[in-house]
């Protein structure tokens, strides 16, 4: 029969595995080199622009430094989302099945 004491507690060990993997990843910091290091960004897990380094020679072209910054940025958010999908997925693999029967 269904426990729902049970599910309570799950649910509060869910939300508690949520909140401790979340400041994990806050906590790291992911950094990307474009342009062969003419921009270095640095991003924390929440996705904040931790630091950015750019090169002196690429500011007197606007388009390329534009180029240059756009795909740091995108590089590092991608970095975030799958390090972020992994650790979501390591966290419900260690849950298991929650509903009882075979992993």
């Amino acid at each position: 029969m269904f426990d729902m004491g049970e599910m309570g507690k799950m649910l509060e060990g869910m939300q508690e595995n949520a909140d401790k993997l979340k400041g994990e990843l806050a906590s790291k910091t992911y950094s990307v080199k474009t342009g062969g290091g003419l921009v270095e960004l640095s991003i924390n897990g929440n996705g904040e622009v931790v630091d950015l380094i750019i090169d002196e020679s690429t500011l007197t072209d606007k388009n390329m430094l534009q180029i240059l910054l756009i795909g740091a940025i995108n590089d590092a958010n991608k970095m975030v989302q799958q390090n972020q999908q992994q650790s979501a997925m390591g966290m419900l693999g260690k849950m298991g099945n929650p509903f009882g029967g075979s992993k």
